[in-house]
C-alpha cells in the first residue's frame, strides 16, 4: 500500500467517523442537553481545522517534490557526464544482473 493510499483510506475514515458522529449529535433528542451546540460548534471546528492542515500539508509536499525535481534538474543540466556516467554504472550493474539469472 503506498503512502497516498494509506493517506486516502485514513482520510475516508475519519469523514465516516465525523459523518456518524454529526448524525448522533444531531438526534433532535439532545436539544434538551444544553452543551450540545457548543459540542457541535467544537466538531465543526475541528472538522475544518484537520481539513485545513490536510490540505497544507498536501501543498507543502507538492513544492517540495517539485523544488526536488528542480534540484535534479538544474544537477542534470549542470553536469551532464556525471548524470550520464551514473546512468551508464546502473544499466551496467542492471544488465549484468539480468545476465546472470
Amino acid at each position: 500500500m503506498s503512502v497516498s493510499d494509506s493517506v486516502s483510506t485514513t482520510q475516508a475514515d475519519l469523514e465516516k467517523l465525523v459523518s456518524d458522529l454529526r448524525g448522533l449529535l444531531a438526534s433532535k433528542d439532545l436539544d434538551s442537553v444544553p452543551d450540545i451546540k457548543l459540542l457541535r460548534q467544537k466538531l465543526d471546528d475541528g472538522l475544518h481545522n484537520a481539513r485545513e492542515a490536510a490540505v497544507r500539508a498536501a501543498q507543502d509536499a507538492a513544492r517540495q517534490a517539485k523544488d526536488a525535481a528542480l534540484a535534479a534538474d538544474r544537477y542534470a543540466h549542470d553536469e551532464p557526464w556525471r548524470v550520464a556516467g551514473a546512468a551508464l554504472a546502473v544499466g551496467a550493474l542492471v544488465g549484468f544482473l539480468l545476465a546472470r539469472r
